[in-house]
């Protein structure tokens, strides 16, 4: 698997917005291979909804047919990149851009508001309990040391997931982070 898909074109984050492909490309990247029966099964679809989703996800080059085989008669389907991203700055400085950013941008609030509001402290060990939640801080900084957080941010995740690979209590883990500058109050 690839690592990085770097998303150009607005249309392809539109489709990767879409709340079903975002789910199905989640799963074929934190489980693995799967059919659209396989799928439709873990999101309560229809094998034809999840198939025709699946389509659209390998049309924009997010997913391809693993080479293990088909299952049956059904194609098996994997995630061709660990991460999706793109430059905000240079997406809605195209047609249908500034639109395909908000669109994304609120599903990966959506994703967000899930997360929290779908973890249950009951089903879980406390230092599950104790290590999970949500920061929100606020700092003043400039645009490059934001730039330096983000990007130090996902080297940290990098250092953690190789030094913990394979430890007997790990779990899948959805991480956010985001930073985004705020306009100052006129003071009178």
């Amino acid at each position: 698997m690839e690592d990085r898909y770097k998303i150009s074109d607005p249309q392809a984050l539109k489709v990767v917005a879409h709340p079903l492909r975002g789910r199905l490309l989640g799963l074929l990247r934190t489980e693995g291979p799967a059919t659209a029966s396989e799928l439709g099964r873990k999101t309560g679809e229809s094998s034809g909804s999840t198939s025709y989703h699946l389509r659209e996800l390998f049309k924009y080059g997010f997913i391809e047919e693993d080479p293990g085989g088909r299952d049956g008669r059904e194609r098996r389907w994997r995630a061709r990149h660990r991460y999706t991203s793109w430059n905000s700055r240079e997406m809605v400085g195209v047609p249908g851009g500034r639109e395909a950013v908000e669109v994304i941008r609120t599903r990966q609030a959506e994703v967000l508001a899930e997360r929290i509001l779908g973890f249950d402290e009951d089903d879980w060990l406390p230092e599950w309990v104790e290590a999970a939640g949500v920061d929100d801080h606020f700092a003043e900084l400039p645009p490059q040391a934001l730039a330096e957080f983000m990007r130090r941010a996902e080297e940290l995740l990098g250092e953690l997931t190789a030094r913990y690979a394979g430890a007997q209590d790990s779990r899948p883990v959805h991480l956010f982070v985001g930073g985004f500058p705020q306009k100052r109050e006129e003071r009178t």
